[in-house]
């Protein structure tokens, strides 16, 4: 027995942020973090660095990078995981500048 297609695809275009798209609180923090977290196991794989490497330079412990790699960096502020880019050789620039909207929203762009 085979299964049945669907005749239609329901699709629904994303917002660019999947945590605001999950109604999830704090949507923007998410994904601010999660991008810093992103660009931290980039910078671990081209330093080559092991968890344990990576958390002594950083300051944090092993099982914390642990814990950050596999998604869970609710412990880890904004600020600590742009510390912990600083360590592993990223220079991190903020820029502020006027919106047109009543309330602006956070960006972040790597180069």
């Amino acid at each position: 027995m085979t299964a049945r297609k669907p005749d239609v695809l329901d699709v629904e275009m994303g917002s660019g942020n999947v945590f605001a798209d999950l109604d999830l609180p704090d949507a923007d923090k998410l994904k601010i973090k999660s991008g810093l977290v992103l660009e931290i196991t980039r910078a671990m794989r081209r330093l080559g660095l092991s968890q344990a490497d990576a958390g002594k330079r950083m300051g944090i412990s092993q099982p914390k990078v642990s814990g950050m790699l596999r998604g869970d960096f609710s412990n880890l502020s904004e600020r600590k995981l742009m510390d912990c880019l600083n360590r592993l050789g990223y220079d991190i620039e903020i820029k502020v500048t006027p919106t047109r909207e009543p309330v602006g929203h956070l960006v972040l762009a790597f180069a």
